[in-house]
């Protein structure tokens, strides 16, 4: 029987022979300004205890606010900025001290109590809480298994149960091969196979009976279905908040995928620019600085 590492390159290898190259990925799209995962996010907060189970929502509302998933997520790209090497503990600092900036942006309790202690140790966590901040990863790795040996770093933190880093893998796996310009059908084949996630099901079919399930494997499929379903940034956004459960986290995980493939409405952007504050809105221009140029 192969290996997983050994099923990991093949397809790898078989993905890296033919890709469109990012310099064409922003000739089509533009300029990267906005991060996907952030929208999903915001867009999401005010329907995360309140969920709607219909696609016909408002985006923006008067409570629409970042929460834990923008904030983590800008951590871990502030480590990708700062840090070269990547180490484990320069990325505890810029996770730390940006919950430390922002403390009541809706962290889990256990995640809130690891940001405060002294010498943080990961706590076997399976919780989405990986899958959600990993996606600068995918944007920043120049190859697929830089993408997942970056994600199971992040993920390894706090959230080191196999499921937890397997999440983050996923959604990390999943933008990289955007990213890259790879097919729905071949992002799909790729992430079952090498993650043994059921992605054919329907959010039609899952909304129904879908409830609050902060665990990734109960949550990072059903973002990713709402990737392939879509057809548009926001429909892709609209589709994974229309599930419910924990909506503003499958909203950041779907969109972080979803603007890598379709382009970030203008003024959807900019109203998420205007929600950030001063100091997460300077993160994420140096960073979609940064992944603009690393070509």
């Amino acid at each position: 029987m192969r290996s997983r590492n050994a099923d990991y390159r093949s397809v790898s290898d078989n993905f890296e022979n033919n890709l469109v190259t990012l310099q064409q990925k922003f000739e089509t799209m533009g300029k990267v300004k906005m991060l996907g995962a952030l929208v999903g996010d915001i867009v999401g907060s005010v329907y995360e205890f309140c969920n709607t189970k219909s696609t016909e929502f408002e985006l923006f509302c008067g409570g629409s606010r970042f929460t834990d998933d923008s904030v983590m997520t800008l951590a871990v790209a502030k480590w990708l900025l700062e840090d070269e090497v990547h180490t484990i503990h320069y990325l505890i600092y810029c996770m730390q001290e940006l919950g430390d900036h922002h403390p009541n942006a809706g962290y889990g309790g256990r995640f809130a109590g690891w940001l405060c202690e002294d010498n943080p140790q990961p706590y076997n966590s399976w919780g989405n809480g990986a899958g959600m901040r990993v996606s600068p990863v995918g944007l920043y790795a120049k190859t697929l298994d830089e993408a997942l040996a970056l994600a199971a770093l992040t993920a390894s933190v706090s959230h080191n149960h196999p499921e937890g880093v397997k999440g983050a893998q996923a959604i990390a796996t999943s933008v990289f091969l955007c990213k890259q310009g790879k097919s729905k059908q071949e992002i799909k084949n790729y992430v079952e196979q090498m993650f043994g996630y059921n992605l054919h099901r329907t959010i039609a079919e899952i909304r129904p009976r879908y409830g609050f399930d902060v665990s990734c494997q109960g949550s990072v499929p059903e973002a990713i279905i709402a990737f392939l379903e879509g057809n548009s940034f926001e429909e892709v956004i609209r589709l994974a908040i229309s599930v419910g459960g924990d909506s503003d986290t499958i909203g950041a995980m779907a969109g972080a995928i979803a603007a890598c493939m379709c382009p970030i409405p203008d003024e959807i952007a900019k109203r998420c620019d205007s929600i950030l504050t001063e100091d997460l809105r300077e993160i994420k221009d140096r960073f979609c600085d940064l992944i603009t140029d690393r070509v």
